[in-house]
């Protein structure tokens, strides 16, 4: 570890990288987020994750701020802000004093929301600054082992044969996973009622107790029970098999063309944020990203590591938020 820690750049070498120790800057409107970013952090950060814990976004926040505290030089906690598909969490960061000292790591909900909720407490466009495009995760089609499905085939053959028997836990309205199960109800021609939670740790939860026979979930919270053989993977809904769960195939392998989803993770901070501190959080988190203990550690719990840049965040942005607005749009969703 403190070969990965002396590979990090000091604050000062980021702000130099970042084009903001220069003598322009000290003479242009740069320099006061230079000098707020020269002394941050004053005082904790906090994290939003909005979701409950034991999810994708937990797993990532926690996983990060394990090391970004050292990084900045300070103290980094979580707050957890589940409800409304996320749009409790979103709204409260959107909000928050755009100080640094108030963040957002959010999943693909946050692109999701806009086409799948009437009103929102947040516009995905202008009341964040991108941070950093963190990592990404297939979706995954779980079953509870005892009910004695063993493929996609046998799943839709059990659904049509005994119709509104089985339910399907989703971390919750508008996540990918919740969306994919609609589609997967649409291509299976089956009925399968929906029953969100708060997050994936509550829906893992839920199918392990037998409270619902399937699931639909991100990688990373369902990985641990599928290698113990406490739930079945039926499929991912990547383009390619997930490298340790070679027995899993892909939906667009089992014949369903362009079944391909995935939950990102982003990491953003209300808009008006200081430039200096959006700059110093993104080369600390995407230098904490690449070293190579922290991407096998975030590859083994279910994520693959993207760690684009702020312009990265924002062209996910921009490119998703139309395209599920659409997919909700074909899949019959009505705004709620």
């Amino acid at each position: 570890m403190s070969d990965e820690k002396s590979a990090l750049p000091s604050r000062r070498e980021v702000l130099r990288a970042a084009g903001l120790l220069t003598g322009a800057a000290a003479t242009s409107g740069l320099w006061p987020a230079l000098a707020k970013a020269a002394g941050y952090p004053e005082r904790p950060v906090k994290i939003i994750v909005p979701f409950a814990p034991a999810g994708p976004t937990d797993i990532m926040a926690r996983i990060l701020i394990a090391h970004l505290g050292e990084a900045i030089g300070g103290t980094v906690i979580v707050e957890n802000k589940p409800g409304a598909g996320g749009n409790i969490g979103i709204g409260a960061a959107a909000h928050a004093e755009p100080d640094g000292y108030t963040l957002l790591i959010t999943s693909s909900a946050y692109v999701v929301n806009p086409g799948l909720y009437a009103r929102i407490p947040y516009d995905p466009y202008t009341d964040f600054a991108p941070i950093a495009e963190l990592a990404t995760s297939p979706n995954v089609i779980l079953v509870d082992p005892r009910l004695g499905v063993n493929s996609i085939a046998d799943l839709i053959a059990r659904a049509k044969a005994n119709p509104n028997e089985l339910n399907y836990a989703s971390p919750g309205i508008g996540t990918t996973p919740h969306l994919s199960g609609e589609l997967f109800k649409i291509v299976g021609g089956i009925e399968i009622t929906h029953v969100p939670f708060s997050g994936a740790g509550p829906a893992i939860q839920a199918i392990l107790s037998g409270t619902t026979q399937v699931a639909f979930a991100a990688l990373p919270p369902a990985h641990p029970h599928i290698e113990s053989g406490a739930l079945k993977a039926l499929a991912v809904t990547g383009v390619h098999r997930w490298f340790d769960l070679p027995d899993v195939p892909t939906m667009v392998e089992l014949g369903y063309k362009d079944f391909i989803s995935d939950t990102f993770q982003g990491f953003l901070a209300p808009a008006k944020t200081s430039p200096a501190i959006v700059e110093l959080l993104s080369a600390r988190s995407i230098e904490i990203l690449k070293t190579t203990k922290i991407a096998e550690q975030l590859r083994n719990n279910g994520f693959e590591v993207i760690a684009n840049g702020p312009d990265g965040m924002r062209r996910r942005i921009d490119d998703e938020v139309p395209k599920w607005r659409d997919i909700v749009a074909k899949a019959g969703i009505k705004p709620v």
